[in-house]
This record gives structure tokens, C-alpha cells and sequence, in this order.
């Protein structure tokens, strides 16, 4: 059973920054694509960035570009988002996931979840 666990989240005021981590319990992390999403309060879960397995190759929602890196460390068997210029409209639980199709940004098409880290950004 494939374990995604976040960590990182927080309050932070706005133009501030985040460092959220996703450690994977597999050894085979290497060979899917990662991506993080996130759900506001009352909102429907939504696509944020996704990755290649090398990392090499990225894909951010537009509201993000310029201020969100999505990044992993496979030797690590972890991913990373570093969040930067934190807005108020970028609170929400945030989860990891893993897929087999590269570039996905559809949430079904995710196999394994985390459980979520809650970031909360303050006017």
C-alpha cells in the first residue's frame, strides 16, 4: 500500500511563502508523476501543478505560474511545492498525488492521495 504524506502547511500572512513536502512510502516513487491539488471550503478540488518523473518537464494552473515551483527529490522519495506571494485565494487544503499519465490535471485519473496539509493565508 503506497502511503503520501504531506507536511508543511501553516498560516502565513499574505506575500509570504510555504514549503509544502509529500514523502512517498514507495520505493518506486521514481516512476510515476506527481501532482499537488487543492480544495477551499465548499469548492470542488482542483489541479495545481503536476511534474515528469525526472522532474524536468512542469505544468502549473494559471493562477499559480510565476509564484508556485512544484519539485522532487527521488532519491528522497519526496516532492515538494514552494509557494511564494501567498494571496488570500490560495487558502485551502492542499494534497499530493500520484498518477500514471503524464501531465494529468484531472483528479480521477490519481491513484494515491495524501491526506492533505491545511495552508491558510491571512490578508
Amino acid at each position: 500500500q503506497v502511503q503520501l504524506v504531506e507536511s508543511g502547511g501553516g498560516l502565513v500572512q499574505a506575500g509570504g511563502s510555504l514549503r509544502l513536502s509529500c514523502a512517498a512510502s514507495e520505493r518506486t516513487f521514481s516512476r510515476y508523476y506527481m501532482g499537488w491539488f487543492r480544495q477551499a471550503p465548499g469548492k470542488e478540488r482542483e489541479f495545481v501543478a503536476t511534474m515528469s518523473r525526472s522532474g524536468g518537464s512542469t505544468s502549473y494552473t494559471d493562477s499559480v505560474k510565476g509564484r508556485f515551483t512544484i519539485s522532487r527529490d527521488n532519491a528522497k522519495n519526496t516532492m515538494y511545492l514552494q509557494m511564494n506571494s501567498l494571496k488570500p485565494e490560495d487558502t485551502a487544503v492542499y494534497y499530493c498525488a500520484r498518477t500514471n499519465l503524464y501531465g494529468s490535471r484531472v483528479p480521477s485519473e490519481y491513484d494515491y492521495w495524501g491526506q492533505g496539509t491545511q495552508v491558510t493565508v491571512s490578508p
